[in-house]
């Protein structure tokens, strides 16, 4: 990193970390405090600055635009929501060791797979290994078949749609339409408790930084070259000798991964998931983050994450019918006027002011100008 850019990053992170928690644990009353409402709410957001991080590390640097990346999230959401059930255990409406939705659906036994979620230390390895071996699997089989373009981003949201039909059985034995909810505990914290919260908050936070510092090293390493190169021509990129289908393969499960994490800490601020989480709808909005912050400059997405969904904070309290309105005329805006996002036409801009006040240097004696160039035609 660069010394600017290296202080302004510890200064965010100090924000994240240590400030905005130490401001929570305030006094009630204390006019510095932060709430424990608004300390989780800006809790939700960072998993969802996590998740456009993973989205602008595919579709910013690689071109390659999915819109299935709710599936990765619910599936990080669901291994997690699946262990925060089997904890509350003999607690539930029926005393029953079974979640209370089997015990309504009349399911006498606790499904095969369900069962290796007791185990924290699978639960952990579950939220990452799952969403990356299914993105791998995906990724191999539509990288490999050279689908690209419209056409991988079709198929990625007929994914989307096809496991928003599947999550919504009731023989899927996840909860159906209601999904997975009621937590009382989480690795044996009580959720409820201001402490839990906090904590929880500060492991977010820490996980965004730690998943911001992994993108940025990719993207600068040689491999991100060659995604770059790989989203402005992949012809190019295949005659040089490279094989195009496993750099995407690689960044699309990288991703997948991201987006899985995201998901697991998503489940245990909100308190629940559902499938309404992993269709075509959200999916599409984790795009209009990206695209409205600014693609393929990492800043852009965390950016578009925090405000979009801040914005939908604040309409959906006083003027709820006006969000869906106010989001696809963001869109088009942006995809218009600011194809960049905000980050990235406030980086133009500061470059373009950059180089007009920069003095003019004359041309070396040695060196004297071509003026043919500048002789009309």
């Amino acid at each position: 990193m660069r010394t600017r850019e290296r202080w302004a990053f510890l200064a965010v992170a100090a924000v994240l970390v240590v400030v905005l928690p130490t401001l929570n644990a305030l006094p009630v009353g204390s006019p510095l405090r932060v709430s424990d409402f608004t300390l989780n709410l800006f809790g939700k957001f960072l998993t969802y600055a996590i998740l456009a991080l993973g989205i602008d590390l595919i579709w910013g640097y690689a071109g390659v635009l999915s819109l299935g990346h709710g599936v990765f999230f619910g599936l990080g959401a669901y291994a997690m929501g699946m262990h925060l059930m089997l904890e509350i255990g003999a607690k539930g409406v029926y005393q029953n060791v079974l979640p209370d939705f089997m015990v309504w659906n009349r399911v006498t036994e606790l499904p095969l797979f369900w069962k290796p979620f007791y185990s924290a230390w699978f639960t952990l390895l579950a939220v990452v290994l799952v969403p990356g071996l299914f993105a791998a699997i995906f990724g191999f089989l539509t990288f490999r078949s050279r689908i690209r373009g419209v056409y991988f981003s079709i198929i990625t949201q007929a994914l989307a749609l096809c496991a928003w039909l599947t999550f919504n059985r009731n023989a899927m034995n996840l909860g159906g339409t209601n999904g997975l909810s009621g937590f009382k505990t989480m690795f044996g914290f009580t959720l409820n408790s201001p402490g839990t919260q906090r904590g929880l908050y500060v492991v977010t936070a820490l996980f965004l930084c730690g998943a911001y510092l992994l993108c940025r090293w990719i993207v600068r390493s040689p491999a991100g070259k060659v995604l770059v190169a790989i989203r402005d021509s992949e012809t190019r990129v295949l005659f040089c000798g490279y094989s195009p289908a496993a750099f995407k393969m690689f960044v699309f499960t990288v991703s997948a991964v991201l987006a899985g994490l995201a998901g697991a800490l998503y489940v245990g601020q909100v308190g629940i998931i559902t499938p309404a989480r992993i269709g075509v709808l959200p999916s599409i909005e984790m795009i209009i983050w990206v695209a409205v912050g600014g693609r393929g400059t990492l800043i852009g997405p965390v950016v578009g994450a925090f405000g979009v969904n801040w914005l939908q904070s604040l309409l959906t309290t006083h003027y709820p019918d006006l969000w869906i309105l106010v989001l696809g005329g963001m869109f088009v805006t942006v995809v218009l006027f600011f194809p960049d996002g905000v980050v990235g036409t406030a980086q133009k801009l500061m470059s373009r002011f950059a180089r007009v006040g920069a003095p003019r240097q004359a041309p070396a004696p040695s060196e004297p100008a071509n003026t043919a160039e500048l002789t009309p035609r």
